[in-house]
């Protein structure tokens, strides 16, 4: 696998930062957010230095019911062409339910939901992978994800449900550490056994990021500084194995550069802990290989102790089974049904399917409209900017009771169209701007595509602001 080096997610707020830092080998970008025909120059600069750039995908949905969209992955495949990758990134998730497989409601969660982890989930995430290596022109490396909620009835823990994705596909791997520890606190799951349980060969690159926890849930926003704790896993990481690359993420709330810089240093002073850990171990263990060719005895009784450890590792990786030849369809149904449920309760306010927790996924589900209206929010700043303090409560409250059934900029329109329906908002410059703004964009050829509407428009809402 190539080595990466140090690298830091790139983003178009702190593009110029990243291009000015010391030390990095490489960025990742939003696969979604890069238009392969107008590269942002910073990316084009960062390129000619030569810094790799690798496309992470955030909306294949690889662990859903559904075979991967035929059009998104040819979308995936040309951004990984324009920026010269050398490999292309998605995640372990599923981001939407529903539709013609169940013949129920489609649902987008706009979020990176976890897939449970039982043999036909497995089995399903199997040949979507296979189906998207096919379909891509690099090697493809799937990524752990966070989580708030479990699964009931789940057959394999992290750890052995990514050696066999890995053991059966040839998949490359993209350990989020920083997700590791939301599990741990979240799920209980011990980040050193999911550790110990993973196909170390198999990893790509390591991802590092902050969250914040509030009332014993850890909510991994990537807007914070990376903990203690997460920097102690990665160095329990590279104690095991050197990773190709490692990668900062932070998507919100950047700070100044200098405060960036220092988050890289510690991340390079835990990888280099880890290191130290390595050789020491490496050491260790060719004293005991002497040992044993210059006394037999011990050499049989070593044998013996390490048969005892690898029976035991290979039980916890044999665990879940060899692959089950089933009927593909019927997993896949069988799984599209259980995430539309879930995806349900949390967009859709139907009840909570059985064994999973009511209280967390009510959490879940107020994450997930939150999400939407920051990102909205992000796609339609004008909304915000006509609704002012209203805009929130408006939205959260139209969340309640309208899933999101497409894309972000679909949800900003369906938004307005829900509040000039219900009369709103109440103040009549507000609701004229609203208006406005609605049919430019609603149509099949906004009138704001002509520059003398845009102009007579801006004049418009200058001289109302007076």
């Amino acid at each position: 696998m190539e080595r990466l080096g140090t690298g830091i997610g790139w983003r178009p707020e702190i593009a110029d930062a990243v291009e000015r830092m010391p030390g990095i080998d490489w960025v990742e970008a939003v696969a979604e957010n890069v238009c392969p025909g107008h590269l942002p120059e910073s990316l084009r600069r960062l390129r000619e230095r030569g810094v790799t750039v690798v496309p992470h995908g955030v909306s294949l949905g690889l662990g859903g019911a559904d075979r991967p969209d035929e059009g998104r992955l040819a979308a995936l495949a040309e951004r990984v062409e324009a920026l010269g990758s050398p490999l292309v990134t998605e995640h372990i998730a599923f981001v939407r339910a529903g539709g013609a497989l169940t013949a129920s409601p489609h649902l987008e969660a706009g979020h990176l939901l976890p897939v449970p982890r039982t043999r036909d989930a497995l089995d399903v995430l199997c040949e979507n992978v296979r189906i998207a290596q096919e379909a891509l022109p690099v090697p493809l490396a799937v990524e752990n994800i966070a989580a708030l909620i479990s699964w009931p009835g789940e057959e394999m823990t992290e750890g052995q449900f990514l050696y066999e994705l890995a053991d059966r596909t040839g998949v490359r791997l993209l350990i989020d550490v920083a997700n590791l520890h939301t599990n741990h606190v979240n799920r209980g799951e011990d980040p050193v056994k999911a550790l110990a349980e993973l196909p170390l060969e198999a990893i790509a690159y390591v991802h590092v990021a902050g969250g914040f926890e509030r009332d014993g849930v850890w909510h991994d926003s990537h807007a914070h500084p990376v903990p203690e704790p997460v920097l102690d896993i990665l160095t329990d990481l590279a104690s095991r194995v050197s990773p190709p690359g490692v990668l900062l993420e932070r998507d919100e709330n950047f700070p100044a550069p200098a405060e960036l810089e220092g988050e890289l240093a510690a991340i390079r002073r835990a990888l280099e802990a880890g290191a130290v850990e390595r050789v020491k171990a490496e050491l260790r263990s060719a004293g005991r290989a002497a040992v044993r060719e210059a006394d037999p005895s011990v050499a049989e009784s070593g044998a013996l102790a390490r048969g005892d450890e690898t029976g035991a590792a290979g039980a916890t990786r044999g665990a879940s089974g060899l692959p089950h030849p089933q009927d593909a369809g019927a997993a896949r149904q069988r799984l599209g049904l259980a995430q539309a449920a879930l995806l349900s309760a949390l967009v859709a306010g139907t009840p909570v399917p059985e064994g999973f927790d009511r209280v967390r996924v009510g959490v879940q589900a107020r994450a997930l409209a939150a999400k939407r209206a920051d990102v909205v929010a992000k796609v339609a700043p004008e909304l915000p900017e006509i609704l002012g303090a209203d805009y929130r409560p408006a939205f959260l409250g139209y969340a309640q009771t309208h899933p999101m059934t497409g894309g972000y900029r679909r949800d900003a329109l369906t938004f307005a169209e829900h509040l000039l329906h219900a009369g709103r908002p109440g103040d009549t410059r507000a609701r004229r701007e609203l208006r406005e703004w609605w049919q430019d964009r609603s149509g099949p050829a906004p009138r704001s595509r002509r520059p003398a509407h845009r102009l007579v428009r801006a004049t418009r809402r200058a001289l109302l602001r007076r």
